[in-house]
């Protein structure tokens, strides 16, 4: 998707290589806990849903980018 694309380019551009897989999980973790709290708060359609599982799908890719196949 473009949009995971566009999202991980994003990220690459404001915040530094993740340094460790450990680090990469807490990212994941943290991003994944935004998208269940706008699951669980879906008030405004799922637009903000789409939003943050595609801020999921980008930091998956960034720790394999920067963890693994580094």
């Amino acid at each position: 998707m473009l949009e995971v694309k566009r999202e991980v380019a994003r990220a690459v551009q404001l915040y530094p290589k993740m340094r460790s897989v450990h680090e990469g999980y807490a990212i994941l973790l943290e991003e994944v806990d935004e998208l269940w709290n706008a699951i669980k708060n879906n008030k405004q359609g799922n637009q903000k849903i789409r939003e943050e599982a595609i801020q999921v799908a980008a930091m998956a890719i960034r720790l394999v980018a920067d963890c693994i196949d580094s």
